[in-house]
Parts: structure tokens; sequence; C-alpha cells
């Protein structure tokens, strides 16, 4: 019993060394491919890493052809990110429409190098060999930098990817009212311009309240400004708006009444004139 049990051991042990070198040999002859902690995903909630070292991104679509034919070599790119000392990271545009706009992305697939926060844009060949060229001779040193306005990290971006988010948000709002809902195009559009006619009703109101409370009209300034003043200072500012209110009625009447006088005047002559004309030819005869 003791020698039959020793051979099942043996021969248990023979068929898990067997099996464990075919599944090592499998594995070196699989084709090399990037492993999952060299190609780096890229995202709206942690776009920031980039900031910080040396980057290569790869924008591109999952439906887009020249993105198909790049990423094999993206791939095998990446394999050399660790030797090189720089991340290698893509950015899917369909599912970061934010990223999309900050990047003022318009054409697929587009290549950004960043270091330190610095963003270049990658205008070479799309080889592995250009890639790596690119990053050990450090050609991106002879390209220009991106402007410092249109930074991913400015204002500007950062007002162009809440653009695009919005964008993206009001596309699946319609989608799902036109095929969950059921909900007619038309209709859709209705929605969607009603709305935006009262949003736009609202900002304006807003607008107007704050402009209102930050620049108030000369007669709500004024009474402000009577209220701050001390009670003798109000009396004589007000005795002082008075006696000017008064000098201007006062001219008034005159320059009417020097209208007046000066028409008059204009017609007297006038009549005397005629009255004359009348009786110098009775004069003659």
């Amino acid at each position: 019993m003791a020698c039959t049990y020793t051979c099942r051991v043996r021969e248990m042990t023979a068929f898990a060394c067997v099996f464990s070198a075919l599944i090592a040999t499998c594995v070196m002859l699989q084709p090399a491919s990037a492993k999952p902690g060299h190609l780096r995903v890229i995202t709206d909630g942690n776009w920031e890493e980039i900031l910080t070292g040396e980057w290569m991104l790869e924008f591109f679509a999952p439906w887009c052809p020249a993105c198909q034919q790049l990423q094999p070599v993206w791939n095998e790119f990446a394999e050399w990110g660790e030797d090189l000392g720089v991340n290698i990271a893509k950015v899917d545009v369909t599912e970061q429409p934010g990223l999309s706009g900050r990047f003022i992305i318009t054409a697929l697939p587009t290549i950004y190098h960043c270091k330190d926060g610095v963003f270049r844009r990658y205008q070479g060949a799309r080889t592995k060999e250009d890639f790596l060229s690119f990053i050990d001779e450090k050609k991106w040193q002879s390209i220009e930098p991106v402007s410092s306005w249109f930074g991913p990290s400015s204002l500007m971006m950062n007002a162009m990817s809440a653009l695009f988010k919005l964008s993206m948000f009001i596309r699946h709002c319609h989608n799902y009212l036109t095929e969950q809902l059921g909900v007619p195009v038309w209709g859709s559009y209705g929605i969607f311009a009603l709305a935006t006619l009262v949003s736009g009703l609202a900002l304006g109101l807003v607008l107007v309240f704050v402009a209102d409370f930050v620049f108030p009209s000369r007669r709500f300034a004024s009474d402000y400004h009577h209220r701050k003043l001390p009670a003798g200072q109000v009396r004589l500012l007000q005795q002082s708006e008075d006696e000017q209110e008064a000098d201007g009625e006062e001219e008034d009447d005159e320059d009417e009444y020097g209208g007046k006088t000066e028409e008059w005047r204009r017609v007297g002559g006038a009549n005397a004139l005629r009255r004359r004309g009348v009786d110098l030819p009775e004069e003659d005869t």
C-alpha cells in the first residue's frame, strides 16, 4: 500500500511539472503587449496627474480607423515607458468629453507631450522608433509649447471643458427623452428651447439685480448718501439743492419771458413797417 501511494504521488508531481512547463511555454510564445501598469488611462477625475512628471498622451476614439491602426504601436511604445522614465497614457474622447474640450481636440488621433505642466503637440511620424527617439533624444525641446492662455489648466480651458460636458449632458438627455420615454424628436427640441428661454430670463433677472445692487441709480444713491451724512450736513446739502433748483426755475422763466418779448418785438416791428408802407402812398398823392 505504501509503495502504491508513493507511486501515485510521484505521478501527480510529474503531471504538475509538465502542466506548469506548458503554461510557461504558452506565455512566452504569446505576442508582446502593453502591461496594464505601463499604459495609463486618463479621465476627468485624474487628469491633473499629468501636470507633474513627463507624459506622452494619446487622444483616440474606438470608432476611428487611424486610432485603431495606431493602438498596437502605442501599446509597444508603452512597454518602454519605464525604461525611458516617461508615463504613457491614453484618453478616450467618447468617454471623456471634458478633456476633449480642455485640450481642443479637433483631429484623431492627437498626441501631446507634457513635461511638468508644459504641453507640446507631437507632429512627427507615428512609429515606435520615432516615439522612442522623440523622448530619448529630447526632440520635444525644439517644439514651441502651448500658450498658457490655452493650457489645459487655464481659466479659458476650464470653461471650454465645462461647455463640452454640458453639450454631452444635453445629448444624453435628448437620447433619454427620445429612446426611453418615447418623446418625438421635435418635442425634445421644444423642451430644450423652452428650457433655454427660461434659463435666459432667469439669468437676465439675476444680472439686473446684481447690476442694480453694485451700481444703484442716482435717486437711490443720493438717499443712501444722505443717510450716511450727519444731520447738519444733510440740511446744508438739502438747502443747496433747493437753491439750485430755484435758480434753475428762474432761469427757465427768464428764458421763456425773453423769448416771448423777442417775439412781440418782431411782431410789433412788422406791423409798424406795414403801417408805414400803407401811409407813404397817401403823402405822395
